[in-house]
């Protein structure tokens, strides 16, 4: 097990997003820093192991340029690792157009501030998932 991601601060002047995918939410707080991530205690190496969940997290960090500049803390809990990367996705845009509100041009053309409504559809009653019926049997 790695070593915990320990990130100093009051969270005095923390800006605050929420975001939300799936059934996944992650809370985020970005504070000035040195570019540090935190995920659940843990760094984005060791939480996200797939480069494309890594790559949805700090898309917004990397299409504003504040990567070096902010540190994140984020806690994420439901849903899978997918439904995570996208809540932490959305909830670090909302954080840092609260951090800095000139900001919301830039998240905004790059779509980052969406969220995704897609949810699971529920299972219907007969059926064996929400659509998939069972298999037709002639005889």
């Amino acid at each position: 097990m790695a070593d915990k991601v320990i990130i100093e601060g009051k969270g005095t002047n923390d800006s605050l997003g929420t975001g939300r995918r799936k059934t996944a939410i992650a809370r985020v707080r970005i504070r000035p820093g040195s570019g540090l991530i935190a995920i659940n205690g843990r760094s984005l190496e060791n939480y996200f192991n797939n480069i494309q969940h890594r790559n949805a997290v700090l898309a917004p960090l990397l299409q504003t340029g504040k990567k070096e500049e902010v540190d994140v803390i984020i806690r994420v809990s439901g849903g899978g690792i997918t439904g995570q990367s996208g809540a932490c996705k959305l909830g670090i845009a909302r954080a840092l157009k609260v951090f800095d509100s000139g900001l919301y041009e830039v998240l905004k053309g790059a779509n980052l501030l969406t969220r995704d409504s897609r949810m699971v559809e529920r299972k219907k009653p007969g059926l064996r998932k929400a659509r998939r019926a069972t298999q037709f049997s002639k005889r």
